[in-house]
């Protein structure tokens, strides 16, 4: 098989004719003459070493072989068009799609904010964004899964990779009232007796916080995962468990039945930087730039 010599230009061609149900159909709506088609639909054949036609006087049908190609036609066509319109921003200056990564603190309560007004601003431009642990982060970002990271300062920062502060993320325990005690703050080795209920476990600060407890040799016991930390706010008010959040979302819950807790934990307390490797793009550099306004 020769398939790296299918053109592109007769795989529509042949999805023209399979939707017309005859080669002389598929040529007209090609604007081919009917030589030039057969010829055409002959080399497709060679190039993918099988048959694709079954053809008789009333038309043509696809065999086994046809309908798979005709499958992986229409994936490509989408593909190329998603193609054509990523290289035209690119042609442009930009690129369509910016990938940035963050960990949850950053996701969740400090880059919607600030991602908002840009792309209000940049109607021509998405940003794909991933909830990924800061070392994970940092690592997508080395590899060039994205072009952008939003990551905590206690990564391993290296000379590839260009750093400025993004902001400060405080995690603090959230406790049902009922129980809290009066102390004004806690250390997380404290809440390990007792149950938790936080973000999923595939969550950044999630696994963050699993493998926080197995350094005081303990497993966090979580009773239920949820998607928002207003959920888990909560769950906390009913009494459900104990929680550690970023502080911003724990002040918007200022609700009788729960009590905020600074940690006194050195890790609790952490920089934001925002990180890139070598030159951006010029999209990912105007993200890079309103990121850090």
């Amino acid at each position: 098989m020769a398939l790296h010599r299918i053109d592109p230009y007769d795989l529509r061609l042949f999805a023209a004719v399979a939707e017309a149900g005859t080669i002389t159909g598929g040529a007209a709506a090609m604007h081919l003459s009917l030589a030039s088609a057969s010829v055409r639909l002959q080399k497709l054949e060679r190039a993918s070493g099988s048959m694709l036609l079954l053809r008789s006087k009333r038309g043509v049908a696809l065999t086994d072989a046809g309908r798979t190609l005709l499958r992986h036609a229409g994936l490509m066509q989408r593909q190329l068009a998603a193609l054509h319109a990523d290289m035209g921003a690119h042609a442009r200056g930009l690129s369509a799609t910016l990938r940035l990564a963050g960990n949850t603190a950053a996701v969740s309560e400090h880059l919607p904010p600030r991602l908002g007004p840009f792309l209000a601003a940049h109607p021509q431009l998405d940003v794909e964004l991933s909830e990924l642990p800061s070392t994970e982060a940092l690592q997508a970002l080395r590899q060039g899964r994205v072009e952008l990271a939003v990551v905590a300062d206690h990564v391993g920062l290296d000379d590839a990779v260009a750093a400025r502060d993004f902001g400060i993320d405080r995690l603090v325990a959230l406790l049902p009232a009922r129980g809290a005690g009066p102390a004004r703050s806690t250390d997380f080795a404290a809440l390990l007796d007792r149950p938790f209920v936080g973000l999923p476990p595939e969550a950044g600060l999630s696994r963050f916080l699993q493998r926080r407890a197995l350094d005081h040799g303990r497993n966090l016991h979580q009773r239920l995962g949820v998607r928002s930390f207003d959920a888990v706010a909560r769950l906390v008010a009913e009494g459900v468990g104990v929680a550690v959040m970023p502080e911003a979302a724990a002040l918007r819950w200022p609700d009788p039945r729960l009590r905020l807790r600074p940690l006194r934990d050195a890790w609790a307390t952490r920089r934001l930087l925002l990180c890139w490797s070598g030159e951006p793009t010029a999209g990912a550099a105007l993200l890079r730039d309103a990121l850090l306004a």
